[in-house]
């Protein structure tokens, strides 16, 4: 059992305050998973504040997923509520909506900029269903529409379902136990978990604004790999992108590694709606390079469909992998997507989202500027912000109505230690009419302590 923070010498008494207070007494293991919380009568009574005040507080960490409440029983701190997640991936979950305004947490797409699947669901009877267990995995009119727009000549493509699948069955192929996978870091948690459940050891690599540095990458390989994961754009959570010039920074990097070509990985999770070039280094290595491009930020997350490229001898196993589990990805899923690639319709719309998407992180980064925070437009829809405090910035936003994820899941090994605090907002999900509001929290929450 824990205690309660030492609240007489408090300063701050107002609900960010008192919810800050019990945030540090959190995070520093002063209160433990499913320790009780005082009630709002006891702390305000310590305090000489309303009720009112302390019920804020209460519900401004409530937000932030810190603490739960049990009605009658109390409020507590929040225990792991969802089990079927990933270490990482849990630590991005928050509590319910309680109120929210804004779930900026999430780093999902808007809903009401997906294409509308409507004509593609009425067409989509007409066109499958009928093949049987033995035919292709891919439909050889969408494996014709993704060849014409793949970066790169690659020698075999396939589909799979979503990013994650083709990137987990690439690894599950080159990678056993004690090997060692390049992950970017800051980067995307499950990749993390994805790798420590294979038995894998990750060696992080620092990022710059023009992706993974080449002096970083450089060390990492000297660790003799098995692979390499990249986001070439709209990298998550920092938005940057490798421009052509850095793809051949770090092309040469790994011609000239004398410790055996790993097999490099990249997960081009926001290819419909990114501004960046299609970069990849592929148009180099394409027997060393597996491509995975993704369709859930574009066309929509429960399609749960992706494309990969890369050398027949490893596709040919993932996709013999796949024929004794799932065998194949859904020929309907396949024929939607071959419809929304081939639609006048559906491609506008996602070219409209594009543009949303690109206008909103502006106007986002514009209206941080008048409030002193400097940061430069990311690629996407997400933004990566240096704070002084994480949990601190988490419950200001909180206070305010907006939920946004920590930064410690995102980082690995030294830069994990470092000291520095960071946040990932969603900005993309912010629309023009909410952008000075939210950009008026962000700025307060970079400070706060």
């Amino acid at each position: 059992m824990g205690r309660a923070p030492d609240l007489a010498s408090l300063e701050d008494r107002s609900p960010s305050g008192i919810a800050g207070a019990f945030s540090r007494a959190i995070r520093a293991g002063e209160l433990l998973p499913g320790d009780r919380l005082p009630t709002v009568r006891e702390v305000a009574a310590e305090l000489g504040v309303s009720p009112a005040t302390v019920s804020a507080a209460w519900q401004a960490l409530r937000r932030t997923g810190a603490v739960v409440s049990r009605g009658r029983a109390g409020t507590y701190v929040q225990d792991i509520p969802t089990p079927w997640l990933s270490p990482r991936h849990r630590e991005l979950v928050g509590a319910g909506p309680d109120g929210l305004r804004l779930d900026l947490s999430r780093g999902t797409p808007d809903p009401r900029l997906l294409p509308s699947l409507a004509p593609a669901l009425r067409r989509v009877s007409e066109r499958a269903g009928t093949l049987t267990y033995q035919d292709e995995p891919v439909l050889p009119e969408l494996r014709t529409v993704l060849r014409a727009s793949w970066p790169y000549a690659a020698e075999a493509l396939t589909v799979v379902d979503g990013a994650t699948d083709g990137i987990t069955r690439t690894l599950e192929q080159v990678v056993g136990y004690g090997d060692r996978v390049v992950l970017e870091s800051p980067g995307f948690p499950p990749f993390f978990d994805l790798v420590e459940a294979l038995g894998g050891e990750i060696v992080p690599v620092e990022l710059d604004d023009r992706g993974v540095r080449p002096d970083a990458l450089r060390a990492a390989l000297r660790t003799r790999p098995a692979a390499v994961l990249l986001q070439p754009r709209a990298h998550n959570p920092t938005g940057v992108a490798i421009d052509a010039a850095r793809a051949q920074q770090l092309v040469r990097v790994l011609r000239r590694s004398t410790t055996g070509p790993p097999v490099i990985i990249e997960d081009d999770h926001s290819a419909g709606i990114s501004t960046s070039p299609d970069v990849t280094l592929g148009s180099w290595l394409p027997d060393q390079v597996v491509h995975v491009r993704s369709y859930s930020k574009s066309h929509g997350p429960d399609l749960r469909i992706a494309a990969m490229s890369g050398p027949a001898s490893l596709i040919d196993r993932v996709v013999a992998r796949r024929m004794l589990g799932p065998a194949w990805t859904s020929r309907m899923v396949q024929t939607i997507l071959l419809d929304l690639l081939t639609s006048s319709q559906s491609m506008d719309e996602v070219g409209e989202a594009r543009r949303q998407y690109f206008a909103r992180q502006r106007t986002i980064v514009a209206a941080l500027a008048t409030h002193g925070v400097e940061v430069a437009a990311p690629d996407g829809i997400n933004l990566w912000l240096p704070v002084r405090d994480e949990r601190a910035a988490l419950v200001h936003l909180s206070a305010s109505g907006i939920r946004a994820a920590g930064g410690t899941p995102f980082l690995a090994g030294d830069s994990a230690a470092t000291g520095e605090a960071f946040v990932r907002v969603t900005t993309g999900l912010v629309s023009p009419d909410d952008a000075a509001d939210v950009a008026a929290a962000i700025a307060e929450a970079v400070v706060a302590v």
